[in-house]
């Protein structure tokens, strides 16, 4: 199992004052369990991992094997949740380069629909020419602005390059059971669809569908992945006691910091595989916490590349910060530090060593510097960069977030925020049904 190490937060906070928090955290627990806090109409993440049925998983298995099968190209359109999470655990999991080789295992997996940016989709399509590529579009609507357009270009290629047998076969819906735009056009083309389940979030849909198809056509095991997010689960319960609950002490943690005015949380890895995981965890926790003019800031570096450029922010900035470090035990390969005769860059002190026992002492000198010059450091452990630790990790997080937000006050399961920029962007298009806001808008620029 992953494990918590909070002890280089205290100096900044007490240990006492943490434990303080085992009534708040069991009310916060029972109300996720029981349904009573706030947005408890989006809690089927919950126990999403252990109600996974093996006939579910076949059926995601069975689909991405066709995927796999008649596709060289994958695209995964969708934005938020709808992409962060499946982007997460590929890259995680991926060797970094395989990508580039004309030979491959698996499909190239590219993402579309998360910006709307003219240049990026041009440069899509134009790639995908010579391609035989498929689809998968996840929106519970089939309206959103930025996926339905990058899916509007790829079906419309799909269909002329492929044919449209072909592209019903290779273009798959992950969307609503029953209405929507998406749900209309999968029924009306006949596409093969999966549903994103009504009281799932897309910020905690990375263990449906949205999630789990993308990872199995590009070849990992979501069988393990769905069992290291069970194991957290039962890890992580309501009838856990507090001092052996990992997310309990993770979100008792983050919420003492941030009343003694650590108002961003740094998430820190070394190691580059985990930056899309970075990239999910702040969606996850901003989107879950930023609300009502209170919330802790989720911020992340890759290091040691950006102790190079943030390093010096965070070393002697303004002391607001605090840091969580994901460390990953064991490396997937050994290589070693040569020696060279002439030295003349130094390093033959390091002949010999292994290049993860350089990478492990600059995390721990960082630690120590970085605690020196006044940032609290939290540090999660897991063993190596496979589908179970990463289910693992998935799923502390999620549990870790609820957990949170309902000891920060808040409801950790909407997002009114994210409606602002729409409504001005609608009116700015001239959408339909928008006259009256563009009419007002038009008169403040």
């Amino acid at each position: 199992m992953i494990s918590l190490n909070i002890e280089k937060t205290f100096g900044f906070i007490s240990k006492a004052s943490v434990a303080a928090y085992e009534a708040q955290v069991k009310a916060a627990q029972e109300a996720l369990e029981n349904g009573t806090g706030k947005g408890n109409d989006f809690l089927g993440w919950l126990h999403l991992p252990s109600s996974i049925s093996q006939e579910h998983l076949a059926d995601l298995k069975a689909t991405a094997q066709v995927m796999r099968d008649n596709c060289d190209v994958v695209i995964v359109a969708g934005i938020g949740g709808s992409y962060l999470g499946a982007r997460a655990v590929i890259e995680a999991l991926s060797n970094s380069f395989t990508w580039l080789q004309e030979k491959k295992n698996a499909p190239v997996m590219i993402y579309a629909g998360h910006n709307i940016s003219e240049d990026y989709l041009y440069e899509l399509t134009e790639f995908l020419k010579d391609k035989k590529f498929g689809v998968i579009n996840i929106s519970k609507s089939g309206t959103t602005t930025e996926t339905a357009l990058a899916f509007r270009l790829l079906k419309k290629q799909c269909e002329n390059q492929r044919g449209k047998d072909m592209a019903k076969k290779v273009i798959v819906a992950i969307t609503d059971a029953k209405k929507g735009a998406a749900r209309i056009t999968a029924d009306k083309e006949g596409y093969k669809s999966f549903i994103i389940p009504d009281n799932v979030g897309g910020r905690f849909s990375v263990l449906t569908p949205v999630g789990l198809l993308p990872i199995a056509i590009a070849g990992f095991d979501i069988e393990k992945l769905v069992a290291g997010a069970a194991d957290m689960e039962k890890a992580c319960g309501v009838n856990v006691p507090f001092a052996e609950n990992l997310a309990a002490q993770y979100a008792a943690t983050r919420n003492e910091l941030y009343k003694n005015g650590k108002k961003i949380e740094i998430l820190v890895n070394f190691c580059p595989k985990l930056h899309y995981v970075s990239e999910w965890w702040k969606q996850l926790y901003g989107e879950s916490e930023g609300k009502e003019n209170k919330g802790i800031f989720p911020a992340a570096v890759d290091f040691s590349t950006d102790l190079h450029s943030m390093g010096q922010w965070i070393q002697e900035g303004e002391r607001t910060i605090f840091e969580t470090v994901i460390s990953v035990e064991k490396v997937d390969h050994k290589l070693e530090v040569p020696s060279d005769e002439a030295n003349l860059d130094g390093l033959n002190f390091l002949a010999g060593k292994r290049v993860d026992e350089v990478n492990k002492m600059a995390e721990l000198g960082t630690q120590l510097a970085h605690v020196d010059g006044g940032v609290p450091n939290m540090r999660i452990i897991i063993e190596k960069l496979d589908e179970y630790n990463i289910g693992q990790l998935l799923y502390f997080f999620e549990i870790g977030c609820g957990i949170s937000g309902y000891l920060l006050g808040v409801n950790p399961f909407n997002q009114p925020g994210v409606e602002a920029y729409k409504k001005n962007m609608f009116a700015l298009l001239n959408k339909p049904g928008y006259e009256e806001e563009s009419k007002a808008i038009q008169a403040r620029l």
